[in-house]
């Protein structure tokens, strides 16, 4: 059994705004609670017109706010831009507001450039302080002591799950030093995945908040009623990765009909091994795909990313990649 959950960026397509974006991040959210999906969760990124959820904070308030029984969460908050006391006061609002349903996944990237990073937080110089600012927040959802003189109001003695996410071995080993779920980000960077499962799972040690390693992997899902537009579908996420790597990121760009045209061999093999942790296609493609990546790398749950130009044709993606999940989970299960 593969619990199986959505990653959402808000994305902003081309012609549209942010206000669009989030209208469409509560539809899918919707969509996805009635579909089963476990959880939603949204990232942090900064100065990034085609991604409207930067104040991750709030934009986790407006969903779980329309929406009742799915978790909502981040994934993730990048922990160098604030203040440990700051995001526990923040999901401790949250998880006071929309108990049993609130989720917190830490990075330690900005999520933007050296620039950006440095106007967020001016004084902050690297993140070599993350295991210090993981351990003060972590304190921070504990039930307050007599005469503590700083706590996070609300907050204190809240049950929030935290996660780590990361894409390379260090988040792994300090999620399985601290007792922490581990959510690595393969959707796009795959690299180090095998690698940091194996040391996650080899070196935890069970904590108050989890007593056995628990892993979640990331992978893009572009589903389609065929093989053929799906692979259309997909050129949307692929211009998107060739315009970051050449510095001109911009709005989620519409699908075109011959990736070929658009990207140099070299970007094409980067941006291939960049998004090999994807299942592109039709039903019968998308059931196999997953059943593949399931059997090969064992993940505890599936967060999902669909970065899809149609908002219609994204909720139907999500709707196919859930059927072919439940139907892999009832052969399990038999």
């Amino acid at each position: 059994m593969t619990s199986f959950s959505v990653l959402d960026l808000s994305p902003v397509a081309e012609g549209a705004t942010p206000a669009d974006a989030f209208h469409n991040s509560l539809d899918l959210a919707r969509h996805a609670e009635a579909l089963g999906y476990q959880r939603y969760w949204l990232a942090e990124h900064h100065n990034m017109v085609g991604i409207a959820s930067a104040a991750t904070a709030v934009v986790i308030g407006y969903v779980a706010g329309g929406t009742s029984t799915i978790r909502v969460g981040a994934g993730g908050v990048m922990l160098p831009n604030h203040a440990p006391l700051q995001v526990a006061e923040q999901f401790g609002t949250l998880a006071s507001l929309y108990p049993g349903r609130i989720d917190l996944g830490l990075g330690r990237a900005p999520g933007t450039d050296q620039a950006t990073a440095h106007a967020l937080r001016r004084y902050f110089d690297s993140a070599d302080s993350f295991p210090r600012d993981v351990a003060e927040l972590l304190f921070y959802f504990e039930p307050a002591e007599p005469g503590q003189r700083v706590r996070a109001v609300p907050g204190a003695g809240l049950d929030v799950p935290v996660w780590l996410l990361g894409s390379s071995l260090f988040s792994a080993q300090l999620a399985a030093e601290m007792g922490l779920p581990f959510a690595f980000a393969s959707h796009f960077a795959p690299t180090q995945m095998s690698d940091a499962i194996h040391l996650y799972r080899t070196r935890f040690k069970p904590s108050a908040r989890l007593a056995a390693p628990y892993v979640m992997l990331g992978l893009n899902i572009i589903a389609a009623d065929d093989d053929q537009q799906a692979r259309r579908l997909f050129t949307t996420l692929q211009q998107h990765f060739v315009r970051l790597r050449r510095g001109t990121p911009g709005q989620v760009p519409a699908p075109i009909d011959d990736i070929e045209t658009f990207w140099s061999a070299a970007e094409k093999v980067n941006t291939e091994r960049a998004l090999s942790c994807s299942v592109v296609g039709g039903p019968d493609t998308i059931a196999a795909g997953l059943r593949d990546f399931i059997a090969r790398h064992q993940p505890d749950e599936l967060m999902i990313a669909g970065q899809i130009f149609d908002h219609d044709a994204r909720k139907h993606s999500f709707t196919l990649a859930a059927e072919a999940l439940r139907s892999l989970n009832v052969r399990a299960q038999e």
